[in-house]
């Protein structure tokens, strides 16, 4: 029996199963700054095999992940390019400028890929006024855009462009199982397209905290001492890291149910009146519901009243569906919200 938590919000908002839970309890423990702790040595061993890479990295979050890998592949002064809407540029506090003294270099993507040619055109030519281009950054799936899954041979051409230069390739795969999900492809097609590569455990995969990081073994060493020195060298961590192997083993197949429960979502509101802004592929629904004449506050308090929680903005949303939300949660949400706006 699924623990109902009936929240739009995120799927950040995910609760641990019953067996997650057991597993924290029972995890086999050591000192992960030693390397001692075997059951982060398990999940980081099972992440790098599940993406065909080297070595794997056990971080506290998508936003540390993210930041250990673009300091791994760069250097101070340097610029990187990324999609206009990216996770990267836009969500994660300036890190790239802040912690790595890096530039960025935006391209407006189609539905959240960058077009290879745009991206050759951004790379920096040698020339003493110039930054050095080190990295192509890809965001897979695309939040912004859509929750949109980027096919292999989307990531293959940016691929391609990248090492035609002698750039690195990051890959923020925070919702990169669903991509694989949707497209019906196994991950490793995805990630061969890719150096480094963040994978959020704890959003749709449900565990309560954490996130992995894989690459080469010198990239991940590298990305190693940066997590150290950003205060994420963590201690007993198979407390935390059991979950996440249960997320990458046993919690990907049933990411299906959110896609399915999302285009049921989507083609609910559609019936009620309520614009939907996105292509849903995956586990994400944006909505504009002007068009009942709703505003943020009226959307906001029609869904505690039904028992739900969400954050409407202006007037639009996005409502992303989860583990702990079934079909029968949609389709009484849908009853609820044609209630009041009828």
């Amino acid at each position: 029996m699924v623990e109902k938590n009936l929240d739009f919000r995120s799927d950040t908002v995910t609760w641990p199963t019953p067996e997650m839970r057991e597993a924290s309890y029972k995890a086999k423990l050591g000192d992960d700054v030693y390397r001692d702790d075997p059951t982060v040595n398990e999940l980081e061993a099972i992440g790098a095999e599940i993406f065909g890479k080297e070595a794997g990295l056990f971080v506290t979050s998508g936003t540390q992940g993210n930041a250990v890998s673009v300091l791994a592949h760069t250097q101070r002064g340097d610029e990187i390019i990324l999609e206009e809407r990216s996770h990267i540029y836009v969500n994660e506090v300036g890190g790239l400028a802040v912690m790595g003294q890096l530039m960025a270099r935006t391209i407006k993507g189609e539905k959240g890929w960058m077009r290879p040619d745009d991206v050759r055109a951004a790379i920096r030519a040698d020339n003493i006024h110039y930054p050095r281009t080190s990295l192509v950054c890809v965001e897979n799936t695309h939040n912004s855009a859509g929750g949109i899954a980027l096919t292999p041979e989307q990531m293959k051409s940016n691929w391609d462009v990248a090492k035609e230069n002698d750039l690195g390739l990051h890959l923020d795969g925070a919702r990169i199982f669903n991509a694989a999900v949707a497209l019906g492809v196994d991950v490793k097609k995805l990630a061969q397209y890719s150096d480094t590569i963040q994978i959020c455990l704890s959003k749709g995969l449900s565990a309560p905290i954490g996130s992995m990081v894989v690459g080469p073994q010198d990239l991940m060493n590298s990305a190693r001492k940066y997590r150290k020195m950003l205060g994420g060298g963590m201690r007993q961590a198979g407390i935390i890291a059991a979950p996440g192997i249960i997320s990458l083993t046993k919690m990907v197949d049933r990411l299906a149910d959110d896609h399915r429960n999302a285009k049921i979502l989507a083609e609910g509101l559609k019936k009620l009146g309520i614009k939907v802004l996105n292509d849903v592929q995956t586990n994400m629904v944006y909505v504009d519901f002007s068009p009942i004449g709703w505003t943020a506050e009226d959307w906001n308090t029609a869904c505690v009243k039904i028992g739900w929680k969400s954050r409407g903005r202006g007037t639009s949303t996005r409502l992303v569906t989860h583990y702990g939300i079934e079909e029968e949660d949609i389709k009484s949400f849908l009853d609820g919200m044609g209630k009041l706006i009828g």
